[in-house]
């Protein structure tokens, strides 16, 4: 699924409000880094990601790369900080209802 520019904003918006709750340190993307996020994007949709300083990854290649492994989309890349979305399968447990464009048939 690609996310619209409605959708992304939408979606800045509610992450705005929400803390970090995955950090990237020295050891990059773990196995039990993606099942932390895999757990995470399962329970909330969306998460904030954050890159250390002492990381070897910026944070577009780790945002990126966790993308990519957890299957979800890359949302926003700012400074250090990044976010990811992944809509839950189950229509009943989702939680964040994204705006349809008008446009798209």
């Amino acid at each position: 699924m690609e996310l619209t520019s409605k959708q992304r904003a939408q979606l800045r918006g509610l992450a705005n409000h929400i803390d970090t709750i995955i950090h990237i340190g020295k050891d990059g993307i773990s196995d039990n880094l993606v099942k932390q996020a895999n757990d995470a994007l399962e329970a909330r949709e969306i998460i904030k990601c954050r890159v250390l300083e002492n990381s070897l990854l910026t944070a577009r290649e780790a945002c990126g790369e966790l993308a990519k492994l957890t299957r979800s989309e890359e949302v926003q890349v700012i400074g250090t900080k990044f976010v990811l979305y992944r809509q839950h399968y189950d229509k009943s447990r989702r939680k964040i209802e994204l705006i349809r464009d008008r446009k798209a048939k």
